[in-house]
């Protein structure tokens, strides 16, 4: 709702104190009140008469309160105490302006209104202002005291637990700075409430433990407009969020829910009437109190007679019923949600202890049935697990697994009934009935076991052979510097899965830790022994392998791609990369690393057999010792070598000898693509052809003649290049491509002859329909489409030696 919208106000209490019940009732449910809870704040303003109270209200909160006429004089204009909603401002914020003071209109009778007033003010609102005009500032018999002193007395009949904050505004603010009318307005107030008679117990004291007081001026509202409203706004600021902690009502102790707003104020106007001291936290005790205590009593009674209720009931005198527990919790947290959600902005204390003891009567009422219902489930699964049992020894089935599954199953069919029946909103234990039941399955079961642990062991053997035997031989097929940190980690997680399987197959029998144990560790040496076992066996295999990956490597590109030997690739590197691989490979195969330690065995291969090579070359004088002499790896135990040293070198010096033969074809290749490539005349021969055809090149530019036949002869060349396909025929070699170009130079010739000659024959017999073009522009096209046929023709014409196929592009054909 915006400053400038529509505002909804009603009269609360008329001049004759007549509290206006409809009105408040009807208010509220049109601003929707009741939704706030306890998110509103009240304002109030109260002063001498004609002070400009509802003038600054209007302005400051966008109400529509009736304003004084100044042209027809200076007379009541309010009467009682009006209720408006602020427009524009949150939290919802109501607003009640009060029957000015000091009016003629009342005469005697205003001064016990006047205190009425105040004090339903004080007990109703979080902010009270306080209008006064600025002339009577520090003057002794100035018209504001007698309303300071009605409010300061009528404070002592208001026991409020929270302070209310009382602003005054300073209206018609002269010259005089706000910083010199404080000090004071604050002496003036003070000595007002020095003055006033106080109870015992609050002699001594302060104002401060009362009130919050502020002080704001603002300018003469006929004089200076403008300036007027720009100060409201800017008052107007403070009164958003107001309720927020450290705002004007930021103490919301005592504060009543706003859906009992009418009833507690018509209460404490009645109260005020009766001329009674109004203490209003007993007062709002007492309303909690009397208010709960009905919706409690009307929840239970709607649980009694609920229908659902009921029908349960009477269902489990006979038996079991499918989803006890969540109905009756359904129909209880329904009985105690519809209790909060119309109790839930009364008196925190008297809430909770009127839904304790609301739960409690309803679980007392409820529990004899739920203890019928555990009663029910237990006598029926006792009574379905004997049948199992009998069931199971008479097929045959090993006393032990049937007692073990049987048992577990119904003790968890036993759960699950038992979770099904739960209240949640009771916390009662079901565990002595769940001890009851295992008492009575374990009489009705003696304790035998015959164990299979023999069949159980080799179940998980097997698994773990079939787990780890393919994926062991896959990694080391593909040696590197991961592959025995893979097959660590594809251990353990194998050895680990299978003792999680073979202890949970364990858990049923009675098995003392140290045989459990003994058992476990034989499960972990026997993987152990797989991957050992296929380790040896790829060990056999080595050369193989290393045959393979520096094939693979060799005579493959990056993209698995045969490769082809045009002379580009450097075979030094290609051969390097290949024999590092297939040392990785060996390197990687000659121990087993299981236990993730550290050894050098691929920094001495690299070093004697790949750098030890090259060093040879340049170092022939110096003589070495050989750090592949020896029958074991440095740092690596004789049990966990598969490949000894002198066996390396063995194995490498055969790897050479094998693959040197790959290698050389590779360079012959290489060689022979070279030379046959070189076909084209040298560098010196092109730039002498340059320099000694310079005067005919110029003859040609000075005959353009020429620069045509040699463009016809060009085509015609190109069509024979194309149709001979003289790249290729030389590609064999000079001589092969002499001798197969000269017997197919004639037919090709002939042949272009014949398509040209075909192609003149067609043109006289073509019908054109399209419009006659000037003659300038036809000769033109007929050169071009000449040429450009003859070029066509010469150039896509192909003849196969062999089968006499021609094959035609698609320029042909169009």
């Amino acid at each position: 709702m915006g400053i400038g919208e529509e505002c909804c106000s009603t009269q609360l209490i008329d001049g004759d104190g007549w509290f206006n019940v409809h009105g408040i009732n009807d208010f509220m449910k049109e601003v929707k009140l009741a939704e706030c809870g306890l998110s509103y704040a009240v304002v109030s303003i109260m002063g001498p008469q004609s002070s400009g109270k509802s003038t600054l209200l209007n302005h400051l909160f966008g109400t529509n309160f009736r304003e004084m006429d100044a042209f027809r004089g200076r007379s009541q204009t309010t009467k009682g105490i009006w209720l408006a909603i602020c427009a524009g401002i949150e939290p919802t914020t109501l607003v009640m302006d009060l029957e000015g003071t000091d009016g003629r209109e009342r005469g005697e009778d205003d001064t016990a209104f006047e205190k009425q007033s105040a004090l339903f003010a004080l007990a109703v609102s979080d902010i009270v202002l306080i209008n006064m005009w600025c002339h009577d500032i520090g003057r002794e018999q100035a018209a504001n005291k007698p309303l300071l002193k009605t409010v300061f007395q009528v404070m002592m009949r208001l026991f409020s637990p929270r302070k209310t904050t009382l602003m005054f505004v300073i209206r018609d603010k002269t010259r005089t700075p706000l910083e010199n009318l404080e000090p004071v307005l604050r002496e003036d107030i003070q000595k007002i409430w020095d003055s006033v008679p106080k109870p015992q117990a609050h002699k001594e004291t302060p104002l401060s433990e009362f009130f919050n007081v502020e002080v704001t001026a603002l300018p003469s509202f006929e004089e200076k407009e403008e300036q007027f409203r720009e100060q409201v706004a800017n008052l107007r600021q403070r009164f958003h969020h107001s309720i927020a902690p450290g705002g004007l009502a930021g103490d919301r102790r005592g504060v009543v829910p706003a859906s009992g707003f009418s009833f507690s104020a018509q209460e404490i106007w009645k109260v005020i009437k009766e001329n009674k001291d109004l203490d209003l936290p007993a007062h709002k005790v007492m309303v909690a109190t009397v208010r709960c205590e009905e919706i409690a009593n009307e929840k239970f009674a709607y649980f009694l007679s609920n229908e659902d209720w009921c029908e349960i009931e009477e269902s489990v005198q006979a038996g079991p019923v499918h989803g006890f527990g969540k109905k009756l919790s359904l129909i209880i947290g329904t009985c105690l949600s519809e209790y909060d959600a119309e109790a839930i902005y009364f008196d925190e204390g008297v809430r909770t202890a009127k839904r304790e003891q609301l739960e409690s009567k309803l679980l007392q009422l409820v529990q004899p049935t739920y203890q019928m219902m555990l009663g029910h489930i237990r006598s029926g699964t006792l009574d379905k697990f004997k049948e199992a049992f009998d069931k199971a020894l008479s097929g045959g089935e090993g006393f032990s697994v049937a007692a073990h599954g049987c048992t577990k199953a119904f003790m968890t069919q036993f759960e699950e009934e038992c979770a099904d029946a739960v209240i949640e909103q009771a916390n009662w234990d079901t565990s002595k009935v769940r001890d009851k039941l295992r008492r009575d399955i374990d009489a009705h079961v003696a304790a035998v076991r015959a164990t299979k642990l023999s069949e159980i062991t080799a179940l998980y053997e097997g698994k773990l052979n079939e787990a780890l035997s393919g994926p062991v031989e896959a990694l080391l097929d593909g040696a590197s510097s991961e592959t025995w940190p893979a097959i660590r980690v594809l251990l353990l997680r194998e050895t680990e899965s299978a003792i999680l399987g073979i202890s949970s197959a364990l858990s049923g029998f009675d098995m003392d830790e140290q045989t459990k144990d003994k058992m476990l560790s034989s499960l972990e040496n026997y993987a152990r022994g797989v991957v050992e076992t296929k380790a040896r066996e790829e060990a056999g295999r080595v050369l193989i392998r290393m045959k393979d990956r520096f094939a693979t490597l060799f005579s493959h590109d990056a993209d698995s791609m045969p490769r082809v030997w045009t002379g580009n690739e450097d075979i030094r590197a290609i051969t390097k990369t290949a024999r590092s691989s297939s040392l990785k490979l060996l390197s990687v195969m000659a121990a087993i690393r299981l236990d993730n330690d550290t050894d050098n065995i691929e920094r001495t291969l690299s070093t004697a057999l790949v750098d030890n090579t090259n060093s040879a070359v340049t170092n022939r004088s110096i003589t070495t010792v050989d750090p592949l002499a020896s029958s074991t790896w440095e740092e690596v135990p004789a049990t966990k070598t598969l490949i000894t040293p002198v066996q390396c070198k063995n194995l490498w010096r055969q790897f050479k000898m094998e693959t040197e033969y790959s290698v050389t074809q590779a360079i012959a290749a290489q060689e022979a693509n070279k030379r046959n490539n070189n076909w084209l005349p040298p560098p010196w021969a092109i730039l002498a052809l340059v320099v000694l055809g310079f005067n005919e090149f110029m003859t040609l530019l000075r005959n353009p003649l020429y620069l045509g036949v040699i463009f016809v002869v060009f085509l015609l060349i190109k069509a024979l290049w194309v149709q001979l396909d003289i790249s290729a025929e030389f590609s064999h070699g000079i001589v092969p491509g002499v001798l197969s170009l000269s017997t197919k130079f004639l037919p090709t010739v002939m042949n272009l002859l014949k398509k040209l000659a075909e192609e003149g024959s067609k043109k006289p017999a073509t019908t054109d329909t399209r419009p006659n073009p000037l003659p300038g522009s036809m000769s033109f096209q007929k050169g071009v489409n000449a040429t450009s046929a003859m070029s066509s023709s010469a150039s896509s014409e192909i003849t196969s030696e062999n089968g006499n196929e021609e094959y035609s592009s698609s320029s042909k054909h169009d």
